[in-house]
């Protein structure tokens, strides 16, 4: 994040508490400095003026907040880089202050928001709308990502240039894909010379058509029309030869199939500008999980077999799949309480993402280095975005979390506006105690 973003400005709501403070004791996880430590913190005048176990024993001077974090674990702020807003136009699924809270109880510090809004964020105006709006009304960071095309109807690419300068992070038509492979080489090669992100739904819209569910035997016993696999392959395999051709950036927004892994593995090998991310729900559910037609796990890309969910975990833990996402979208009533097949897509996952996560920790299955790496340090460098790190002089945007503090989800008490959690009723260990943005506590429980 440049200087001169909102998050910055004077009068900012995540102004920075006056006393330092001094979390001692903590396990520190800082991939930014490939640090995984017992030490202590220190918070002063909204930056980190230290972390690590060199200051572990130092003291602290009079009048200073002293917190006794042993047992604890301090990460960097996450950065959630899909995140579905209703504001503007539909604010009653979530405002830029409903998703604030709900992202500070889960740990996370900066939101990558969606332009699919009403109307479409394509325009500069737009863009400082909603900076505008977050500045007033989050405690969290929120950074906007404006549409790749005009309207997001994949005919004409927008204004890269001066949606940059407005203060968009990167460009994505959101849960649509650009079918236009002319389309598609001219917004590569449009936004290199900007420097900027493309950011895409890898699913081929013709192969997709009205599928619900992944295409095969359990998609057939249930009754749900398909999608075959080949929808996101395709599509993924063909960015790729373009990216090449282009040299441009790109990131794929959620990738859900093994073969996809291995299409992100060669891409890599032959040294293209790429990375992609998993949402939380393809590491954590599979297919089998929507049992009786349960809408709330009616996503896009639809859930996967067993077999995709493991290659997702190792596509992670490799390092191929680089970021870990909620693909927070919330839906109402009137959109989700329909047949399976009728309802919208979509899940609300601020809250649960990093619980979710820490499954895979808690399991072995990925280490608290790279989980944090994979849900904070990569999106904020892949993005640009002064976050992600815990060195000293950042910005002092942390999670504090007890990692084995046992809580039952409870959706009637989750902050976002609406509902809609594939975790319903689920158990999970490991829990957000404290959020600081800016320095400021803008999330705590006892």
């Amino acid at each position: 994040m440049t200087p001169t973003s909102p998050a910055a400005r004077p009068g900012d709501r995540r102004s920075a508490e006056h006393h330092p403070t001094v979390f001692a004791g903590a396990r520190i996880v800082d991939p930014a400095r490939d640090l995984d430590a017992v030490g202590s913190v220190i918070v002063a005048e909204g930056r980190i003026l230290a972390a690590g176990p060199e200051v572990l024993n130092q003291g602290s001077p009079e009048g200073w907040e002293v917190v006794d974090a042993r047992g604890k674990v301090i990460v960097p702020g996450l950065v959630d880089m899909r995140v579905f807003l209703g504001e503007p136009g539909h604010e009653h699924r979530e405002s830029f202050a409903s998703a604030s809270r709900a992202a500070a109880a889960g740990g996370v510090t900066t939101l990558v928001t969606m332009p699919d809004t009403d109307p479409v964020i394509d325009d500069p105006a737009l863009v400082d709308f909603v900076l505008r709006r977050a500045r007033e009304e989050a405690d969290v960071r929120v950074h906007p990502m404006a549409a790749l095309t005009k309207g997001q109807s994949g005919k004409e690419t927008t204004e890269f240039g001066l949606l940059s300068e407005a203060g968009a992070v990167a460009f994505t038509d959101a849960r649509r894909s650009v079918a236009s492979s002319l389309v598609m080489r001219r917004a590569l090669t449009y936004a290199r010379d900007f420097g900027a992100l493309i950011v895409h739904h890898v699913e081929d819209p013709s192969l997709a058509g009205v599928g619900v569910a992944t295409e095969g035997e359990f998609a057939t016993r249930m009754g749900l029309p398909g999608i075959p696999r080949e929808a996101e392959t395709i599509m993924l395999e063909r960015d790729m030869r373009l990216v090449a051709l282009t040299r441009g950036r790109y990131h794929a927004s959620q990738v859900s199939t093994a073969d996809s892994v291995e299409i992100l593995a060669a891409a890599k090998a032959r040294g293209l500008d790429v990375t992609a991310a998993v949402s939380i729900n393809h590491l954590s559910l599979n297919e089998l999980d929507i049992g009786t037609y349960r809408s709330f796990l009616k996503f896009s890309p639809p859930l996967r077999s067993e077999d995709d969910r493991q290659a997702m975990i190792e596509g992670l833990a490799s390092g191929v799949i680089d970021i870990v996402v909620s693909g927070h979208d919330p839906q109402d009533v009137e959109t989700k309480r329909h047949p399976f097949a009728e309802a919208a897509d979509g899940a609300v996952g601020l809250e649960t993402l990093l619980a979710a996560a820490l499954r895979l920790v808690h399991d072995e299955r990925i280490s608290w280095k790279r989980m944090v790496e994979a849900l904070s340090t990569k999106p904020a460098e892949r993005l640009g975005l002064e976050a992600g790190r815990l060195t000293p002089g950042s910005r002092a945007d942390l999670a504090v979390i007890d990692p084995g503090r046992p809580w039952l989800l409870d959706k009637a008490e989750l902050k976002s506006r609406s509902k809609n959690t594939p975790f319903e009723d689920a158990k999970f260990a490991g829990r957000v105690v404290r959020t600081l943005v800016g320095g400021r506590t803008i999330h705590s429980i006892s």
